[in-house]
């Protein structure tokens, strides 16, 4: 079939299943950003929060095998996960992040999404506890969010029952783990496609190249400061997989710029992050 030079409206729907204290899920921000700035005319994504009583009652004999799975995933994935959180400031419990990551959605889809961001950036850079209110309070002001409509919002029902229709949504898709993506094309009769776990861009492209049924023209990418300004926080290696290139390049690159004074370095544990010096993190 060939290739339509025009799309009216986005012929595929992504649901991404996400846990936020998930360092596989916090792995793939990478192939999420290259697939949004490539694909992004094609796909619409909508993000469901998963959870079960494992990630809702976390104990502490568990802390050292999380602790290693953390360290694991950063050495594969390039994506630092702090795991010296376990040992200082462990987390309980992923539910009330949730709530409040559901809270933030109700003042809009992209403000959830970027809420959503920022409680990964406290959790595996900042070693932050995002159980306590007054730091999901914080992510909200950050956010400039209507901080008393979040804070109403947060202690609702309305949270937590949006929350409750993810994990309902999950349990009927047999959705048992994270990160799992289900891809759903524009005919009636399509089921979606599932797929379980984190793998390489390719991996997606090549499934929604096949959903599509066409090969679709990827979208030019912005420039390195643009892409700074659409993300705000990024690592060192999203930028290495958004624009294919090594993480010495990228270093060399932000190095230029660090000169310049047109960015900031966050040293992380298991890697550099970078923003442009008129944001603003968690960490400041």
């Amino acid at each position: 079939m060939a290739n339509p030079k025009k799309i009216k409206s986005k012929p595929i729907e992504l649901f991404f299943f996400v846990d936020p204290i998930n360092p596989e899920c916090w792995s793939m921000a990478p192939t999420l950003k290259k697939l949004e700035l490539e694909y992004g005319d094609y796909f619409s994504m909508k993000y469901i929060l998963w959870g079960n009583l494992k990630s809702f009652n976390i104990s502490p004999n568990q802390y050292q095998a999380l602790a290693q799975n953390w360290r694991m995933v950063s050495n594969r994935s390039g994506m630092s996960c702090d795991d010296s959180l376990w040992l200082e400031n462990p987390i309980t419990s992923s539910y009330k992040a949730s709530i409040g990551i559901k809270a933030a959605e109700m003042q809009g889809k992209k403000i959830g999404e970027l809420f959503l961001r920022k409680v990964q950036e406290a959790i595996f850079i900042y070693k932050i506890d995002v159980n306590q209110p007054e730091n999901l309070i914080k992510i909200a002001k950050e956010l400039y969010m209507d901080l008393e409509e979040f804070n109403s919002d947060l202690n609702s029902t309305g949270a937590s029952i949006a929350f409750q229709n993810d994990v309902r949504l999950s349990n009927e898709m047999s959705v048992d783990n994270t990160p799992t993506f289900v891809f759903y094309g524009d005919k009636p009769e399509d089921e979606g496609l599932r797929i379980f776990g984190a793998f390489s861009f390719e991996v997606y492209e090549q499934i929604l190249i096949e959903k599509l049924g066409f090969i679709p023209q990827k979208a030019k990418l912005p420039s390195i400061e643009e892409f700074l300004l659409k993300y705000g926080v990024v690592a060192s290696q999203e930028i290495a997989t958004v624009y294919k290139i090594t993480l010495e390049e990228v270093n060399e690159k932000m190095n230029e710029y660090l000169q310049a004074k047109k960015v900031e370095r966050i040293s992380a544990k298991y890697g550099d992050f970078w923003q442009l010096r008129t944001s603003i993190s968690l960490g400041a």
